[in-house]
């Protein structure tokens, strides 16, 4: 076999072990996250609403980050952005001590947000380093293998917010808790909000420990270069750039799908009958076929083109969503967990388009489709609102609330159409 058709070519495995272990790192703060929207809920007593601001906050925080990231990326390599990264991941996980100690949401909202500036530097500089780790022909594949590790780290996530989190609040517990005097719900508030902050500091020194290894070990410092151009005029290019461009949009449309399906299913579930840890199991399970439909879709890239196959998956969560909407039972359940297998591809397959054949000018590209992970900022306060209502149109808020993310698979399906038609007619 020629070595160039490898997917990770031998001088560069150490380099894509390492950087791909970063992938867990995010993807298990990202899915810690999620179910928090309901612990807070809960625990600080506010609307569905107000406890999706720690959606706001997550990620706003790659809205915030991204473009400096990238800029700083440019300046100083691959290796030193990576280093920075997991400095303020550890930062913004250590602050959840001290937030729970002050037992105030504005204090946790702003630790997330730092946790992420963090994240949006991993994200900016291991993606296009996983690129350009080999033969383009293989860029896109190469992607979706690191990407395969990001969910072993978000089922790992899921699993602690059930066993460690969600399933010890004492609230929860308590069949009328807003009867209780002031000084009873301090008490069990306390209580609570010390067990959330655990897993973060946990996970904060982790990654200071990632951080010593990363630093102690050679990594190609491979983007620190000098550019031809400035990053104005790049940034210009991008702008002009349609295929890009679209690939930003389907890419935010596509983060506050995910983000949608996997915070919400817990309130799914609550309206069905279940509890809060059970309805999690179910995105446990959501998750898991989320990461055996990566490796498969990995392995249908060998034999059907990725712009296809994008499009192709689109309609399969369309057809998904549509069944949680107008199903008010345990199918629609089943129909919301299948739905992560049609997400499984569509974040690097999505990233690998739009950054084809940018070259030099994929650094900052790379800030773009990371920015676009506002999307996950944004739209679950909609959908939240949604669910608020408690009905509309006949239907319950929260089975209506899934119109969002099945109209960003509509966007997700013409943007796989059209890259696809750009394909052909290339050829």
């Amino acid at each position: 076999m020629n070595n160039r058709k490898l997917v990770v070519e031998r001088k560069y495995l150490l380099p894509f072990i390492l950087v791909t272990s970063l992938f867990a790192l995010w993807g298990f703060a990202n899915d810690l996250t999620n179910p928090m929207v309901a612990a807070f809920q809960t625990v600080m007593e506010i609307s569905t609403k107000r406890a999706s601001l720690i959606q706001f906050a997550f990620y706003g925080g790659y809205a915030t980050m991204a473009v400096p990231a990238a800029l700083f990326i440019r300046k100083f390599g691959y290796k030193k952005g990576i280093l920075f990264g997991l400095a303020l991941y550890a930062v913004g996980a250590l602050l959840f001590y001290p937030a729970a100690q002050f037992e105030i949401f504005t204090f946790f909202l702003l630790s997330l947000y730092i946790l992420t500036f963090g994240l949006a530097f991993l994200e900016t500089t291991a993606n296009p380093f996983i690129l350009s780790m080999g033969d383009p022909e293989t860029a896109t594949r190469r992607l979706n293998l690191a990407q395969a590790f990001k969910p072993l780290g978000s089922i790992t996530g899921m699993f602690i917010a059930t066993q460690v989190i969600l399933k010890s609040l004492a609230i929860d517990k308590i069949e009328n808790f807003a009867a209780l005097d002031v000084a009873q719900k301090a008490v069990h508030r306390t209580h609570d909000l010390g067990i959330i902050k655990m897993p973060y500091i946990t996970l904060g020194f982790v990654v200071l420990a990632m951080l010593v290894i990363i630093a102690l070990v050679k990594i190609p410092n491979g983007n620190k270069k000098k550019y031809e151009s400035s990053a104005i005029d790049t940034f210009l290019r991008l702008i002009k750039n349609k295929s890009y461009v679209e690939g930003v949009v389907a890419q935010a449309f596509y983060v506050g799908a995910q983000i949608m399906c996997w915070t919400f299913i817990i309130h799914y579930g609550e309206n069905l009958g279940l509890s809060k840890a059970e309805s999690q199991n179910y995105n446990i399970v959501a998750m898991a076929i989320f990461i055996g439909s990566r490796f498969i879709s990995t392995f249908l890239m060998k034999y059907v083109n990725s712009r296809k196959l994008l499009t192709i998956f689109a309609f399969g969560g369309i057809a998904t969503l549509t069944g949680v909407i107008l199903i008010q039972g345990m199918a629609g359940m089943y129909l919301l967990v299948a739905t992560s297998a049609f997400m499984s591809l569509m974040f690097p397959t999505i990233y690998g388009i739009a950054l084809n054949g940018l070259g030099d000018d994929a650094t900052l590209a790379s800030a773009g489709l990371i920015l676009a992970i506002v999307g996950g900022a944004v739209m679950p306060p909609l959908q939240a609102a949604i669910i608020d209502v408690k009905t509309v149109a006949g239907l319950p808020g929260v089975n209506f609330s899934f119109i969002l993310p099945l109209l960003c698979f509509v966007v997700i399906a013409i943007y796989g159409y059209r890259a696809q038609r750009i394909l052909v007619s290339e050829n």
